[in-house]
């Protein structure tokens, strides 16, 4: 099993760069020279951490009257910031530990702009709360990406949708070797942040390499993740799943087209392989970019949204980035045994777009036999736009036009008495969370388990984003909204109140960016959805993506 996602990643790539050569297709990989761009004065925030901020330049006049001033989709206006906030209304004395929310904050190096939500560098925003109080921080991990970025003033490695400019051809064959190696590949960890069961604190992306440990306390970049184990690969599933004994995710295989399941247990760094998934249809593998567990199987969803090496190669992103629909290739779901590592299920599911699994658990009959699996998520409806709704320039752009594409909480049933299909049907009416949904979270004590209720950003129309945060109701399959007119919220992270014995006990977290170019903290009461207390950020962050939650010890 060692490498074989990188051995034989080089084998599919050098392939696909001889036909490119034979066609002469390589003069199409080079782009024009950058044009410059006007640099707008910044005031500087003044309560600042131990280090003068960084200062970056803020987009184009251009952009910032697009914007309309909201803050959600500019660069983070410095590199750090810390200081304690003013709380408006009353935080719970029992809410003591810190919230760490992980996402893309600087789009633009030097006067280059980057074009996609998910291009960004990371920036990790902190708040900690403590007996009423709340101290808030930021700062930019330090990725390898990010330092090589500051330092020469330009892209150095391939990110989601950027790639660096070669200089010559020459320049561009040893970009295509460094590709074939995975040197390239970014290591920006800007998509989720996680706590090991052991304390560690680590932020990922999809590329294995971006996995990086950070000090909870400081924000600082302690330094890489890395696996101990031999069994390769050069991307993963973005999103673990963490408990406080484990953390299982999936290695895509894009040569033999499957997934690797692998557990690593607490306290290690060795990924110990379950067992492997081979894919039933397409050229690759589907887009994992998260996945369900249940108390006893890992739920592997095989999407027609499938990689594909040669847009890899491309200097220059397709409408689907690094990936390609295939409908005609089906979509399936699969599940394993945890213990074993058997696929008790493979079925052939209706076509699905998702991000984001919300949760798993067992449908069980009279006699506690395990009958069927149920896996939640934010489905968009089979529509594969929304990534490039993502790009930008259209979240910069919102004319009034309603262009979110439709989403739901999209239901899989999957039998486990050998029937060839699943089912796939709305778990509640998406009208009422504005057939919007995604960016979500539950109570942690039901992860895998049968559950209730699910926080997420869902929609007021006419809107080009999430602009509402929601709490869902999936057995009296209803709906609580939470909205500020224009205003664009994050994901709404949901803590227990300690010793709760009701699942929606306790408070959901989000941090705002309101039309003003401002932004604040907000804490819902996570049964009544509720206002409890806000508290004004110094300026306007970036929009971030998810959180995790360290409890004080």
């Amino acid at each position: 099993m060692a490498s074989f996602a990188s051995s034989t990643t080089k084998i599919y790539c050098n392939k696909i760069l001889a036909d490119m050569f034979d066609h002469g297709k390589h003069e199409s990989y080079f782009g024009s020279k950058l044009k410059n761009k006007k640099k707008l004065d910044l005031k500087l925030v003044t309560k600042v951490a131990s280090q003068l901020p960084v200062i970056v330049p803020p987009p184009d006049q251009e952009v910032i009257n697009k914007e309309k001033k909201l803050a959600a989709w500019t660069s983070v206006r410095q590199e750090r910031w810390e200081g304690e906030l003013v709380v408006e209304g009353e935080l719970p004395l029992w809410l003591n530990g810190t919230y760490l929310r992980n996402g893309p904050g600087q789009w633009h190096i030097g006067d280059y702009n980057f074009r996609h939500l998910f291009d960004g560098y990371a920036t990790l925003v902190r708040l900690h709360f403590e007996n009423g109080r709340l101290i808030m921080g930021h700062r930019q991990i330090e990725s390898d990406a990010y330092k090589a970025a500051k330092s020469s003033n330009k892209i150095c490695y391939r990110e989601f949708s950027e790639v660096p400019k070669a200089d010559n051809f020459l320049s561009y064959i040893g970009d295509m070797a460094k590709l074939l190696s995975g040197a390239s590949l970014t290591d920006n960890a800007n998509t989720g942040v996680v706590k090991l069961g052991d304390g560690r604190v680590v932020c990922l992306t999809e590329t294995i390499k971006g996995s990086i440990v950070i000090d909870p306390n400081t924000l600082d970049t302690i330094g890489k993740f890395e696996y101990s184990d031999s069994l390769g690969g050069l991307i993963h599933s973005a999103h673990p799943v963490v408990t406080d004994r484990e953390f299982i995710t999936l290695i895509p295989d894009l040569i033999n087209p499957g997934y690797l399941v692998v557990r690593m247990e607490a306290g290690t760094n060795e990924r110990k392989y379950i067992g492997r998934v081979s894919c039933r249809g397409g050229p690759a593998p589907g887009w994992v970019h998260s996945f369900p567990v249940t108390e006893n199987y890992v739920i592997v969803p095989e999407m027609s949204l499938r990689y594909c090496a040669q847009n890899l190669l491309k200097a220059e992103p397709t409408p689907l980035y690094k990936f390609e629909w295939h409908p005609d290739s089906k979509a399936f779901v699969h599940v394993m045994c945890k213990a074993s590592g058997n696929i008790v299920a493979s079925v052939e599911v209706p076509l699905y777009v998702t991000f984001h699994f919300i949760n798993g658990y067992e449908e069980k009959d009279e006699d506690g036999r395990v009958t069927a699996v149920i896996a939640d998520c934010c489905e968009h409806s089979a529509d594969t736009t929304i990534l490039d709704k993502l790009r930008l320039e259209n979240l910069r752009s919102f004319n009034g036009k309603d262009v979110l594409p439709d989403a739901r909480v999209g239901r899989f049933r999957i039998p486990l008495d050998g029937s060839p299909y699943g089912e796939l049907e709305a778990a509640l009416d998406p009208n009422e969370h504005g057939k919007g949904m995604d960016m979500c979270s539950i109570n942690p004590a039901y992860l895998g388990k049968k559950y209730r209720y699910a926080y997420a950003c869902g929609a007021k129309r006419p809107c080009n984003f999430p602009n509402t945060l929601t709490k869902i109701d999936l057995f009296d399959k209803k709906a609580k909204n939470w909205y500020d007119e224009g205003a664009v919220p994050s994901e709404p992270f949901f803590v227990a109140r300690p010793g709760a014995t009701e699942e929606d006990d306790g408070v959901v977290i989000s941090m705002i960016s309101d039309k003003n170019g401002e932004g604040y903290a907000l804490i819902l009461d996570g049964s009544t959805f509720e206002e409890i207390a806000r508290a004004k950020f110094p300026y306007g962050l970036p929009y971030g993506l998810h959180g995790c939650w360290v409890p004080k010890i």
